[in-house]
């Protein structure tokens, strides 16, 4: 793949595009950074401010990554910077405890109804693996269920892809995962209630844990239907295995008490990052008390951190849910999230190229086939060649769009309708350009 003709990557980005490859693995930190499913050389971010990115080169971009979903408030919100300023004056890390990191589990308990007790870690990959552990300690069973197409972060037992039939066992997915870190993880596809029905029948009283995304970002935006998520609940409850709602995405997007409080449905622990710390390095797990009073040193449950409750990155995300509590701007967001739905599927159906917008609030995803998508193979038949055009189209108009089929976009506060408009706009122009 290569770049829109009619879209030059500035020299600067070049220049250190190719200075970064000499120094880490791809030239980057997170793989799809690197823009390996469009192609093309990666714009290098100077600096970035409200709905905006702006480029190495000069170059302003409205933003509907958001830092993949941190920046709901938008970028260097006065108050976050204002709170990190503060915090950081009084030292940047302790080892010790402080009152602020009460501070912060208060907020997330009196926001997300599964979480009575939290565990505050430094990132979402964190948060995962250490529920999955928990979750194995506490019931003392060590068979997993996850979906495909769902990501819950690097851990070796959840990067497994599925097998050859529903309900296999997970293989690994990438070289250095070893065929032991998988042997207990059961992969089944997202959506299919009755393969989970199936699973719990194959393994009565040996499965400690199921983990989902209740709306996943990573196949693009495919929402958990409700059949799908009151089965989950109703299975675990009566097999006694933890459900593990992973909102690291969709926590505080969605709602404030996330994804479980727009669905009605409350699992038995929640995985948080992103929003939750505000743009910083901040993850959280959290559940019951019962769960959650077997982790050390409350319990035997192993799991440490040097910079877990990290003042900075407290600061930054206290301040955040505050005023995402006070400001409430999930209607706001849902209505734009609405209309920048609808109006993108329009401008697809009028230009004749086959599509399937899905939305849920403040995320979407446009997907280049024309069928819904419910599981990882549906999302698999999109065309990542058109899906590479229509992202290098929107930067040549100034609009930069997640670099990958199968990221989900993100909205912010900071969007306008007139921002809204100006993108269904560009939409229009690179789609009927097909």
């Amino acid at each position: 793949m290569t770049s829109s003709p009619s879209y030059s990557v500035g020299n600067k980005s070049r220049d250190a595009f190719e200075r970064a490859r000499q120094l880490m693995p791809g030239g980057v930190n997170s793989p799809a950074r690197a823009f390996g499913a469009v192609g093309g050389t990666p714009l290098f971010i100077e600096h970035a401010k409200g709905p905006h990115l702006f480029d190495l080169d000069g170059r302003q971009f409205l933003d509907y990554i958001g830092s993949w979903g941190p920046m709901i408030l938008g970028h260097a919100h006065p108050e976050v910077i204002e709170s990190v300023i503060r915090a950081t004056q009084k030292g940047t890390s302790y080892g010790a405890p402080t009152e602020a990191e009460s501070g912060l589990a208060e907020q997330i308990i009196e926001a997300v109804p599964s979480i009575e007790k939290v565990r505050l870690v430094s990132s979402g990959t964190e948060a995962t693996m250490s529920a999955i552990r928990v979750a194995r300690g506490a019931t003392g069973r060590d068979k997993v269920i996850k979906f495909a197409g769902n990501y819950h972060g690097h851990v070796d037992s959840l990067l497994v892809a599925a097998g050859s039939a529903a309900a296999t066992l997970g293989v690994p997915d990438s070289p250095g995962v070893t065929q032991g870190a998988g042997q207990d993880t059961i992969v089944l596809e997202y959506n299919d209630p009755e393969s989970v029905k199936q699973a719990f029948a194959a393994h009565p009283g040996e499965i400690a844990a199921v983990i989902l995304e209740p709306v996943v970002g990573n196949m693009g935006c495919v929402a958990g239907e409700p059949n799908f998520l009151q089965t989950l609940r109703e299975e675990t409850q009566r097999d006694g295995a933890v459900l593990i709602f992973d909102e690291v995405m969709t926590g505080f997007r969605l709602a404030l008490g996330g994804a479980q409080e727009r669905f009605g449905i409350t699992p038995d622990m929640t995985t948080l990052g992103k929003i939750v710390g505000g743009g910083m390095p901040l993850g959280a797990y959290g559940g019951r008390a019962d769960i959650m009073d077997q982790v050390l040193p409350a319990g035997k449950v192993f799991q440490a951190g040097t910079l877990s409750g990290n003042p900075v990155a407290v600061a930054a995300g206290s301040t955040t849910l505050r005023l995402l509590r006070d400001e409430s701007p999930y209607g706001y967001l849902d209505q734009i999230g609405e209309r920048l739905a609808k109006g993108v599927d329009a401008a697809a159906t009028s230009a004749g190229v086959p599509h399937q917008v899905q939305q849920v609030g403040s995320m979407m995803t446009l997907f280049f086939q024309p069928d819904p998508v419910r599981c990882w193979p549906e999302a698999d038949r999109s065309d990542r060649e058109q899906f590479a055009k229509y992202f290098w189209g929107m930067i040549d108009h100034g609009v930069y769009m997640p670099c990958s089929q199968f990221e989900a976009l993100f909205i912010s506060r900071e969007h306008t309708l007139e921002m809204i408009d100006q993108t269904i706009a560009a939409a229009e122009k690179v789609l009927a350009a097909f």
